[in-house]
């Protein structure tokens, strides 16, 4: 994931990732909750230009609305730049221009893809070489989505999300992806899940097994089959995520009857994930949703994770 020293700046592209499988376990003293997940890595992209700077700087532009991403050290790109810095004994400083086309606060971990490709496109620009197993370090501890975004592909991630096991995936899955102009805080819907479990609603149906990721899910995903993946997806976070959008249950069940194999919010939403049977399937479904007025892409999955690109 590195190259020589570049000093006339890197491109670095990250994907975003669906979460075919979240389940979320009490909260910790901490504020973390524990996590059994399965992402997916599908190809809708951030772009992360790193340039030579005495100081570090963020300019956001997109074909998605960026007006809610800061550019101060909240980015956290900004972050990842500054830590990989702190860690290397850097002294230059980066100007990074990332190029969003993945949702704001959409559940598809924009953000985490950011933070990814910068600390590919810094090492590379710095000639740091610490190694994939360093960058991931680091990763780690700016993130429980950001591993996974440096790497790609499928993966089981438990703990908080961040201790990954590659998962085997064949073939391709084709999903489309119905997007909301109203984003949604993830530690707000977590806080509401928890104050939903608090009450006795927004339960799995077991769960302590929820835990723990299929047996089913893993088997569908090696033979690349979406009609067995279809009916063990599931996120515990999705009752939080529509309690008080009534908009998202809609179009869950639009989508299917569109021709979805089914659907689910993506992460803690809004985004929604529509898994398809095909490529063929997939157009006729955003065909449908788009034809309602919402916001709709065909993606597929797997894809890599943070690569520099030449």
């Amino acid at each position: 994931m590195t190259l020589a020293h570049r000093p006339d700046g890197v491109h670095v592209r990250a994907p975003g990732k669906i979460n075919v499988y979240l389940g979320v376990g009490p909260r910790h003293d901490d504020g973390y909750h524990a996590l059994a997940t399965v992402f997916q890595a599908v190809s809708l992209y951030e772009d992360v230009y790193a340039y030579p700077s005495e100081g570090f700087s963020v300019e956001i532009v997109g074909d998605v609305n960026v007006a809610d991403v800061p550019t101060d050290d909240r980015n956290l790109a900004m972050r990842a730049a500054k830590l990989l810095a702190r860690t290397a004994g850097v002294d230059d400083g980066v100007h990074l221009r990332i190029r969003k086309g993945v949702p704001v606060a959409g559940g598809m971990g924009g953000g985490s893809a950011d933070a990814a490709a910068t600390l590919v496109a810094c090492d590379a620009l710095w000639g740091t070489e610490l190694g994939p197993h360093r960058l991931h370090e680091l990763a780690a501890r700016l993130g429980a989505d950001v591993p996974f975004a440096l790497h790609g592909g499928t993966a089981v991630g438990t703990g908080r999300g961040d201790q990954l096991t590659p998962a085997l995936a064949r073939g391709r899955f084709d999903w489309v992806l119905a997007m909301s102009e109203q984003g949604l805080s993830t530690p707000t819907v977590y806080g509401r899940l928890d104050e939903m479990r608090a009450h006795g609603e927004g339960l799995a149906d077991d769960a302590a097994p929820s835990l723990e990721v299929p047996v089913a899910m893993l088997h569908a995903l090696r033979v690349g089959d979406a009609h067995e993946l279809a009916p063990v997806m599931m996120n515990d976070l999705e009752p939080a995520a529509i309690a008080d959008r009534a908009d998202l249950a809609l179009a869950l069940s639009d989508g299917v009857r569109f021709g979805a194999l089914t659907g689910i919010v993506s992460g803690s939403g809004p985004t929604l994930a529509f898994l398809c049977a095909g490529p063929g399937a997939a157009r006729t479904v955003q065909e449908e949703l788009r034809a309602t007025g919402r916001d709709a892409l065909h993606v597929h999955g797997p894809v890599a994770g943070a690569r520099i690109i030449l």
